[in-house]
């Protein structure tokens, strides 16, 4: 697997997670190869799901790679068929433009919501006058031509420190998600900050600077919690929330919660590495995305058999087409009963 840097996380993962798998009965033994890309947030599932179908099918060979959620796109939805990645892991949903290039390549895919993850606001673990920050706060902070430079400048009382920002280069799904919800409009944000598509350069950025800000998928802040310090955000109602399992999973981390994705190109489903892999990755979802070393929240039962069906069916097509589609939960979106 790529990106070496993090696989020795995983593999702790791995020897934690082996006797806690359920993988079902025997499967026949497959070979080949699958290609995924896309969002750094994503990775650390699939990641996972991927060392450990190399368990049982050590043959298939599960190439995952971060170059965020919009260069996964690109990756996805390659001019030439031979060269296009066989399922993209997205932080966000498919864009109108994504969807257009895959109309007009004739690429029909599969949507299936995968975890629920919150954006974590994190600063300098020495910063101690910083506990949260409200979502007027960070607009100001982010927003295109902000001159703000100090945390002085942020609100009466700050210190005067230089402040120093990092986030997510603009390819990146959580970019996409959080200039969307703090400054409603995708894409809108200053260009003076510290940007990567790989999250562990984030998180080294902040670690290393006293006045730092920054912004990334929460399980790199679960995995590096020791490092940074954690921020609330008050979303307007006077009440700072924390990301936590339960605010994610219950959406009460407004507006920073949000829904992961796995996008699969149902060419792919004719070969039986992709769909071996993917039948295996969505049994096995649950106790992946729970495991405290990957520090995700999963979706409800009824919604992973849901995705399971939706996955078997090759039903394609996003259910993001509406303008008030980023308000509603899972549920609504697809039709899907409560727990």
């Amino acid at each position: 697997m790529k990106h070496a840097s993090s696989n020795r996380r995983f593999v702790v993962v791995l020897m934690a997670l082996g006797a806690a798998v359920v993988y079902g009965q025997k499967s026949p033994r497959l070979s080949g190869a699958v290609k995924v890309d896309g969002s750094s947030t994503v990775y650390p599932i699939t990641a996972a799901a991927a060392e450990m179908f190399s368990e049982s099918q050590p043959k298939v060979q599960v190439t995952v790679g971060i170059s965020g959620t919009g260069g996964g796109f690109k990756k996805f939805l390659e001019e030439k068929p031979e060269l296009r990645t066989d399922i993209q892991d997205a932080s966000r949903p498919i864009t109108a433009p994504e969807l257009e290039r895959a109309a007009k390549l004739g690429v029909e895919f599969i949507e299936l919501p995968i975890a629920y993850d919150g954006i974590a606001v994190v600063v300098h673990s020495s910063n101690k006058f910083c506990d949260h920050l409200t979502i007027a706060e960070l607009k100001k902070i982010w927003e295109p031509g902000s001159k703000i430079g100090n945390w002085k400048d942020i609100r009466d009382g700050f210190p005067s420190l230089p402040l120093k920002l990092y986030g997510p280069g603009t390819d990146s799904g959580t970019f996409d998600y959080f200039t969307e919800v703090v400054m409603g409009k995708s894409k809108a944000c200053r260009a003076d900050f510290t940007p990567s598509e790989d999250d562990n350069v984030l998180v080294k950025g902040v670690e290393g600077d006293a006045g730092s800000l920054g912004y990334f998928g929460f399980s790199y802040y679960e995995a590096n919690r020791a490092k940074l310090k954690l921020l609330a955000i008050d979303n307007g109602d006077g009440q700072p929330v924390k990301p936590d399992s339960d605010s994610i999973g219950k959406l009460a981390y407004r507006p920073l919660a949000r829904p992961l994705f796995l996008y699969v190109n149902k060419a792919a489903l004719a070969k039986p590495e992709v769909k071996g892999f993917l039948d295996f990755y969505l049994s096995n979802a649950k106790k992946i995305v729970e495991h405290p070393k990957v520090a995700y929240v999963a979706l409800s039962a009824k919604l992973y058999e849901f995705v399971a069906q939706r996955l078997a069916a090759g039903t394609t097509g996003t259910v993001y087409g509406g303008p008030d589609a980023h308000t509603k939960s899972l549920n609504e979106l697809y039709s899907v009963g409560d727990k």
